[in-house]
């Protein structure tokens, strides 16, 4: 179903649309007889069908924890229940990666895939955080300014391309104040774990079991340190480092860069070493990937729709898609191979679309939100230069282009004239909650793997799972992985000190390498990842 997005402006209160029950529900909302005003009201959730088996529902949370009775944010919650009611263990939250990505379309695209086991054991949860999705959408650049901005920055910036990038985040840092000004203070994640333990509650949980996925290992991660008594199992799968994402946010940055440049690295050396399986380079797919990038600024492709794809489309595709891991390398040779033949049916040439821009405008609000960056204007233009300079495969595209995703917040996020009313800072140890689960990879281009083992280590009840891949993210990549979460999450029981999985799905190349049993790969969506995320299938 259609729902469309929220723009709240000033003191102007949009209404929230919900389309599967017809009904609009006011997004903001000041009780008529508050109760005491001690604690905020646990939410009552009215199921109703909403196809497919699930039910959706609305949840009334406070706007403004400060004030838990007075304006209420509309809150968009989906679930599925237990298939083996004489097993039911609870409720399993599944929250999605992000910042921005639909918990409400999470659990609706992954439910078949996930283990039977979590079918059968758990009510299967999710709900759009607060300025995502259904529950009133941030919205700073319209479509057409984000595509205006995506179609004019560079795979290649030029010399000078630093001060423009600082004026256009700071165009951003306005426009999202003048068209959703009364919403961004409370979007940070100390409010998100808020909301989440007030779900809990209505969903009648005495403890939360959850599954989060990158950031939303985050959003776990928080929430653990809030509440850590109410604790069943967490599995924080592809994590932060909780200390350097909001207090060091420089030292969050950079191994970012570096992760997704190596990623692309290791990406290019297997070409070169099987260039019959990959198909792009000439014997040089580095020199290749270079010239591609400024041919395609020069002379841009143009797209079906009518626009145009060039070098930055190209970056912005292999970085998200990159996620997928080693299996879709071949695909990428191919759509590299197509894109230097400047064939548009190439998906590494298709522009970010309006998937993308519901994605990334609070992808930056929310980080500006729970981030503290220094406001010394001279130390940004050294952190982003350097991380331009040590990351030449994909990081200057990135550093000098419009805001967008995770690692380039800086421009923006050190000029955000916004309060920072609902972020976390710690601390972050979680002291006497029941065991935690954290899943690295130690390849991962998003979040690299040194954030999981400290991560680990911060927590006083930590326990990590490392996966030995590429990609981000092990849940339904690896059996192995995937077969020690489930067991953690429904039974329990931690993997042991040390474990270590190793089951990748390999690409072919000169000597073939069978892949490990149900690793099966499904049609990759030729690629094109508009931030629909989705935890793979091993069926």
């Amino acid at each position: 179903m259609k729902f469309r997005r929220l723009r709240l402006t000033g003191a102007a209160v949009s209404a929230l649309a919900v389309a599967w029950t017809g009904a609009a529900t006011s997004a903001f909302a000041t009780p008529s007889s508050p109760p005491t005003p001690s604690a905020p009201t646990v939410p009552t959730l009215a199921w109703s069908d909403c196809q497919g088996g699930f039910e959706c529902a609305n949840a009334q949370v406070p706007l403004d924890y400060r004030e838990p009775q007075g304006r209420t944010l509309t809150l968009a919650v989906i679930r599925k229940k237990a298939t083996g009611p004489s097993k039911r263990k609870g409720t399993l939250f599944l929250q999605p990666g992000g910042p921005g990505n639909s918990g409400v379309d999470f659990v609706r695209n992954n439910y078949d895939d996930l283990p039977t086991a979590l079918r059968e054991d758990f009510d299967v949860f999710g709900y759009d955080v607060r300025g995502v999705g259904r529950s009133s959408q941030v919205v700073c650049w319209d479509d057409p300014t984000y595509t205006r901005a995506v179609t004019a920055a560079k795979g290649v910036p030029g010399p000078d391309a630093y001060e423009p990038a600082v004026r256009q985040a700071a165009d951003f840092d306005q426009a999202c104040q003048d068209n959703a000004g009364d919403l961004l203070p409370y979007v940070g994640t100390q409010y998100v774990a808020r909301d989440i333990d007030l779900l809990r509650q209505a969903l009648g949980e005495k403890q939360l079991t959850y599954y989060g996925r990158s950031f939303g290992s985050y959003i776990g991660t928080v929430y653990a340190a809030m509440f850590p008594k109410r604790v069943r199992a967490l599995a924080l799968d592809g994590a932060y480092d909780p200390e350097h994402y909001t207090n060091r946010p420089y030292a969050y940055d950079r191994p970012q860069y570096l992760a997704l440049d190596g990623a692309m690295g290791r990406f290019l050396d297997w070409c070169k070493a099987n260039q019959t399986t990959c198909g792009f380079g000439d014997g040089d797919p580095r020199g290749a990937f270079e010239k591609l990038k400024a041919d395609l600024d020069a002379n841009p492709v143009p797209t079906a729709n009518g626009g145009q794809a060039n070098g930055y489309t190209l970056v912005y595709r292999l970085m998200f898609n990159i996620n997928e891991g080693k299996v879709i390398w071949p695909s990428f040779g191919e759509a590299l191979r197509k894109a230097q033949l400047r064939d548009n049916t190439s998906f590494l040439l298709r522009p970010p679309s309006p998937a993308s821009f519901d994605f990334l405008n609070p992808n930056v609000v929310v980080e500006c939100v729970d981030k503290k960056y220094p406001s010394d204007p001279a130390l940004l233009k050294r952190e982003v230069t350097t991380n331009a300079r040590l990351a030449p495969l994909l990081g200057p595209a990135m550093a000098y282009g419009p805001p967008t995703y995770d690692h380039q917040h800086a421009t923006a996020c050190v000029q955000w004239k916004g309060e920072h009313t609902s972020r976390y800072a710690g601390t972050f140890h979680a002291k006497g909650s029941a065991p935690i689960l954290v899943i690295g990879n130690t390849g991962d281009p998003d979040t690299p793997y040194q954030d999981a083992v400290a991560l680990s280590r911060e927590l006083d009840n930590g326990r990590l799972l490392t996966f030995e891949a590429e990609g981000h993210t092990a849940f339904n990549r690896s059996v192995c992985a995937t077969d020690r979460i489930t067991d953690y999450l429904v039974n329990l029981k931690v993997p042991s000190r040390g474990t270590r999985c190793t089951d990748e799905t390999q690409p072919p190349s000169s000597e073939p390498t069978v892949a490990p049993p149900g690793t099966t790969l499904k049609e990759l969506r030729e690629g094109v990842n508009e931030r629909v995320d989705r935890i793979g299938s091993l069926r």
